[in-house]
């Protein structure tokens, strides 16, 4: 069996067709620029030559495409966007109607004439087969498994991070365990509107498919990490481009998280945040204020030392830390974590094809 993996960050998207006939080591392995970035480019192109940019297509992430469009509008220049392609900025569309970007239906859309049309989405499939056909790889996959970090679609004026956040505590208060943020495409919450946009290139392929959060699936790929996975509890951190976070966890059983901003916190930062998650002391309130999303105690397991493990591009700010973490390197390779557990969690919501899947991660 073949599953193209693909974890959606901040900075890059990491690809991996995993081939369950073949090493894993010897599998195809992409770290590219995330969508967003690519469509950031896209609009730095317009603004730079002082053209109006029309935005169709699906919802993707935002941040950096978020951030081009606001310079965008700032130099006086004109955006449109159909209804879906807007919700990337924002999911109340009169808050982006606000900024200056005018709605407009499909059929307007593509009656427009000279603007620089941005296709947005967080999955291109005709892209990620091109180039594995460029590099000589057979483009051909019997499943799909997509992470990425999904704030939700939460109603005017309620804070992003909160609804997030909110999303985050009722999973694990549901059902505690990792791999109970893993979804078939018919299982996702209508208020996730990206993972919804997201897996559903592979549902038109008529390919099965799961859905994960990107931290998550960090922490599932690093628990394959040989060390991290022989302690009896562990604390696994996830310091992504964008965001941070942490999970006490017993394998896949969780005790306490939270979830911050990577660019807000330094190396004592985190510190602080993990030292005061394992004593119980750290508080939603202190987390939030401080511009993260929150924290939540699943269970009141404190004063415990747990085994230390971090992943992530922006691992390095532990480089020199009192937690001494291990850099957490499952299957030799940490910028595909997220993969990893992408992997896992397909074969946990496919159990026909779980036993295939483990061994194949297990070498046999």
């Amino acid at each position: 069996m073949r599953i193209l993996a693909i974890d959606i960050g901040t900075g890059t998207q990491d690809i991996l067709l995993f081939d369950t006939q073949e090493l894993i080591e010897n599998s195809v392995k992409l770290v590219a620029p995330s969508p967003t970035m690519r469509v950031a480019a896209s609009i730095q192109v317009a603004t730079a030559r002082r053209r109006p940019v029309l935005f169709t297509g699906p919802t993707m992430g935002g941040g950096p495409c978020a951030w081009a469009l606001e310079q965008h509008m700032q130099a006086a220049l004109t955006a449109f966007a159909t209804p879906d392609a807007a919700r990337t900025f924002d999911d109340d569309l009169a808050a982006v109607e606000r900024i200056g970007v005018h709605i407009i239906g499909d059929d307007e859309a593509a009656r427009l004439q000279d603007v620089i049309r941005i296709e947005l989405g967080d999955v291109d499939l005709a892209a990620i087969r091109s180039a594995l056909t460029a590099l000589g790889a057979e483009p051909r996959f019997d499943a799909i498994a997509v992470a990425c970090l999904d704030h939700g679609a939460a109603p005017p004026g309620y804070s992003d991070r909160l609804f997030r956040f909110e999303h985050l505590r009722r999973v694990v208060e549901s059902n505690n365990d990792l791999f109970a943020f893993a979804y078939r495409p018919e299982e996702l919450p209508p208020y996730l509107t990206r993972a919804r946009a997201a897996t559903a290139s592979a549902m038109s392929a008529s390919l099965p498919a799961v859905f994960l959060d990107t931290a998550p699936a960090a922490a599932l790929g690093a628990l394959q990490d040989d060390q991290v996975a022989q302690a009896e509890q562990q604390l696994v951190i996830n310091l992504g481009n964008s965001h941070a976070l942490a999970f006490h966890l017993r394998g896949t059983h969780i005790y306490s998280l939270f979830e911050h901003h990577t660019g807000l916190l330094e190396s004592a930062d985190i510190e602080s945040l993990c030292e005061r998650l394992l004593a119980g002391t750290l508080t939603h309130e202190d987390v939030f204020e401080g511009n993260g999303h929150g924290v939540f105690y699943a269970e009141k397991v404190f004063g415990d030392k747990p085994f230390v493990a971090v992943t992530g591009p922006q691992r390095r700010k532990l480089a020199e830390s009192r937690l001494r973490p291990h850099f957490a390197v499952p299957h030799g390779d940490m910028m595909l974590s997220g993969c990893f557990g992408l992997l896992q969690a397909f074969a946990r919501k496919y159990p026909s094809q779980r036993e295939e899947i483990e061994a194949a991660l297990a070498g046999g």
